[in-house]
């Protein structure tokens, strides 16, 4: 059930919220908002009608005005602090050996989980490994799994770098794969989701600005990706993914073990302007 409810003394009978709804579900024909019982299943739970109300009038869905931050009273960082935390983030690959803190870990995907979702699905799955010692032994079953591959002779076409990364990993020791971050965020959604892929990305680079924010590093791996999704299928088994998921990518990230100083120039963009 929507539990849709005004609060019919502060509701003002602005109509915002009928306005705003993307399903075009809700009515003022009484004067105050309402949802027709057989539109109802039409919601898609974006609750924009709960954020959007100046009065704090409307709840639906067991949420209410109480549950959110109000904004006129927020501070919400400007233009400049935000295009300064996007300057500054780089790809890390240098990591501090120890695990992040739980509790910051947890409020880094949950503040993810408010990233757009096609039609509002949110049905992502977030595979999170959060202690390092776990991310050891995926690793070293990663490896072993890529050395069967190559011994058989069976390394997909185009995928002949694995030789290489494997290589490095038997002779120095050196983990290409997983960059030595000591932890994984894998995102997925079951393939019959409107667009699990693009909200994987979108997820992902959420999560990234965030971590960034709260001085924890990040690593977009495709390497880690593709061993995962493609070539050691264990892998997905092990890490409790289920089978008709599609993983949109696959983020390390840890506590850096360097700062950078500055940001860098980049070339202007190419834009193609319509006219």
């Amino acid at each position: 059930m929507l539990d849709f409810t005004i609060n019919e003394e502060t509701c003002i009978s602005c109509g915002q919220c009928a306005s705003d709804c993307p399903a075009m579900i809700i009515s003022m024909d009484t004067n105050l908002p309402q949802i027709a019982e057989d539109l109802a299943q039409y919601c898609i739970a974006c609750l924009h009608c709960v954020a959007v109300c100046s009065e704090g009038a409307v709840s639906i869905l067991g949420y209410g005005p109480e549950d959110g931050i109000t904004l006129d009273t927020a501070t919400v960082a400007g233009p400049e602090a935000v295009e300064l935390l996007i300057k500054k983030r780089r790809s890390v690959r240098n990591y501090q050996d120890e695990n992040v803190d739980p509790e910051l870990t947890e409020r880094l995907v949950a503040v993810a989980s408010h990233a757009p979702s096609a039609h509002n699905d949110r049905a992502l799955l977030y595979t999170l490994v959060d202690d390092k010692g776990i991310i050891y032994d995926l690793r070293d079953e990663a490896f072993a799994g890529l050395e069967q591959l190559i011994d058989a002779g069976n390394l997909p076409e185009g995928m002949e770098m694995f030789v290489d990364i494997m290589a490095a990993w038997k002779i120095s020791g050196k983990d290409i794969l997983f960059r030595g971050a000591p932890h994984l965020l894998i995102v997925s959604a079951d393939r019959d989701c409107a667009a699990p892929l693009q909200d994987a990305i979108i997820a992902l680079t959420t999560f990234e600005l965030y971590a960034q924010a709260n001085g924890i590093g990040t690593i977009w791996n495709g390497l880690a990706t593709l061993v995962i999704s493609e070539l050691v299928p264990s892998l997905k088994q092990r890490l409790g993914i289920p089978e008709n998921h599609e993983i949109g990518y696959t983020m390390g990230f840890g506590l850096p073990a360097l700062n950078y100083q500055r940001t860098i120039a980049r070339k202007a963009p190419r834009i193609n302007r319509v006219k």
